[in-house]
């Protein structure tokens, strides 16, 4: 059995959109229950050099709308990174995944050889389909993901790792 990109990508994206909201919500809930300011979560870093949560989560939502598009061949939407409060990251999440939706898989299918390219800083990168989503795209999402549940478990928000695997389900 094979899988196809459309498989390989937006059901992934999908997925761990929708588990980052749920966690967002527990961060809601966390600070509303301690009254801690939902921004010092928001603003919360894991090291002095890394991004904060809510830069966190704008490139993770980049990297998911960018990879579908891309891959499907349209134009990729741009949002301002004007996010900072807990519902504004909700709802970026919401119009990522509102995006992803719209993209069909008989425009992803077949993209494993579909050129594409990026701009980052002042380099350019190259990649085919395939590369691109397998080496580039769903790391570069991941890790972003990663981080933002890193910095509010760090915070002290109750999350497990059953919180991040939302949605898996075992057979």
């Amino acid at each position: 059995m094979t899988i196809s990109m459309y498989q390989a990508s937006v059901p992934a994206f999908q997925r761990m959109l929708k588990a980052l909201d749920a966690i967002l919500d527990k961060a809601a809930a966390y600070a509303e229950e301690r009254k801690i300011d939902p921004a010092v979560l928001t603003s919360a870093r894991l090291a002095p050099d890394m991004l904060p949560l809510n830069r966190q989560v704008h490139l993770l939502s980049d990297t998911a709308k960018g990879a579908c598009g891309r891959l499907a061949g349209l134009e990729v939407p741009s949002f301002a990174d004007t996010e900072t409060t807990l519902p504004e990251l909700n709802a970026r999440i919401a119009k990522t995944l509102d995006f992803i939706a719209t993209v069909r898989p008989d425009q992803i299918d077949g993209s494993e050889a579909r050129d594409i390219v990026l701009k980052a800083g002042d380099h350019t990168l190259s990649f085919e389909g395939q590369d691109y989503l397998v080496t580039f795209a769903l790391p570069n999402f991941y890790f972003h993901v990663t981080i933002a549940y890193a910095i509010l478990r760090h915070n002290g928000v109750p999350l497990g790792k059953l919180d991040y695997l939302a949605g898996v389900q075992a057979r």
